[in-house]
């Protein structure tokens, strides 16, 4: 594919000079100041030379990573929860509302029992025999007869209605205990998912901060190691450009920081910087590493295509968004800015395609 010109190829450009500290932005973002980092001339270190420390720093990053998104799954739990704890009130509400209506209903019929079973009682239902003996003419006879066939299916109506009341009565009040039984699961639940949340946070600050202290100690020469571990390349990343909308937004953001748990449009995470490129093309994607393989389309290793979602290491803590030529464009480590690497510089989990 032909370079383009324009804004998108010069922030290209400009990477790789603002990398080795010949430039200060890309794309509005700052990344590495030339005066506190200068690289030796001919510096240059392949992925496979870099050195035992910049592995125990990288370990300990992978480690970082991967609880952060583990932070963020549980936070998507906590608002899946949420949402069904507010489902079971609204559901012990209705059912409440069903039970009232059948007990109010269940009191109407057992009065009219009670009218009915009164006029027995006073006399008022007697018998055929009794009835036609009583009667003064025939024409009074047949009308008694009227009345108290009446009056008997009248009683049979309204003791079956009330059984029937009774019942739905006792099954909407069954079914409002269950909802709500099930909404206070839901809420304590959801109490123990917040807790956990606090300490799993509490956890990844602690492993931030450690990877922070790690990378921010590192010498000049290390640091440099550390940013090319992964060995990313400079040179003609213009030839990426139009291959993918998802991949030209994703270009972008080339030089953007790295902050945990960020989704942009200036600072990232892995999954943040797949997110955001896929939401600049109206598409919406899970939050998570784990969530965007396992949510797309799966893709195998040699069908992969420009903007596809590409998956790293075990339990796919990592992604990054695949642009062609065997590499990828991701947000990388604390202290590395986004950058395009080969999809061989770390171990393959999985790819989707949305």
């Amino acid at each position: 594919m032909a370079p383009q010109s324009g804004s998108t190829s010069t922030r290209f450009r400009s990477y790789a000079a603002a990398l080795f500290g010949a430039g200060l932005i890309l794309g509005g973002v700052p990344i590495i100041n030339p005066t506190v980092l200068q690289a030796p001339a001919g510096f240059s270190v392949r992925a496979d030379e870099v050195d035992e420390l910049i592995k125990e720093v990288e370990a300990i990053s992978n480690e970082t990573n991967a609880k952060n998104e583990e932070v963020k799954a549980l936070e998507d739990r906590i608002v899946e929860s949420e949402k069904e704890l507010e489902g079971k009130r609204e559901e012990v509400a209705a059912a409440t509302q069903r039970a009232d209506k059948a007990l109010a209903r269940e009191k109407s019929l057992q009065g009219e029992v009670n009218i009915v079973a009164g006029a027995k009682y006073r006399g008022s239902i007697i018998d055929p025999i009794t009835n036609a003996m009583g009667a003064s003419n025939p024409q009074t006879a047949i009308d008694r007869a009227a009345y108290l066939t009446t009056l008997a299916r009248r009683t049979e109506d309204a003791v079956k209605g009330l059984s029937e009341a009774t019942e739905k009565a006792a099954e909407a009040h069954t079914d409002a205990a269950r909802a709500a039984a099930q909404a206070e699961f839901q809420l304590n639940d959801l109490k123990k998912q917040h807790e956990e949340l606090d300490k799993q946070r509490e956890e990844l600050e602690r492993r931030t901060e450690e990877v922070k202290r790690r990378v921010d100690s590192l010498n000049v020469n290390d640091r440099l190691r550390w940013i090319q571990k992964n060995g990313p390349i400079t040179a003609g990343l213009e030839n990426f450009a139009g291959t993918s909308g998802v991949v030209d937004a994703a270009m972008t953001r080339l030089g953007a920081p790295y902050g945990w748990g960020a989704t942009g449009p200036n600072v990232f995470d892995c999954s943040g910087l797949v997110q955001w490129s896929y939401a600049q093309q109206g598409k919406s994607i899970p939050r998570t590493s784990q969530a965007q393989v396992a949510g797309g389309i799966p893709v195998s290793r040699d069908q992969l295509q420009p903007g596809d979602v590409v998956g790293f290491y075990p339990g796919v803590t990592h992604v990054g968004i695949y642009v062609g030529n065997g590499q990828i464009v991701h947000a990388s480590d604390y202290g590395i800015p986004v950058q395009v690497v080969p999809l061989d510089s770390m171990p393959f989990a999985g790819a989707a395609r949305y």
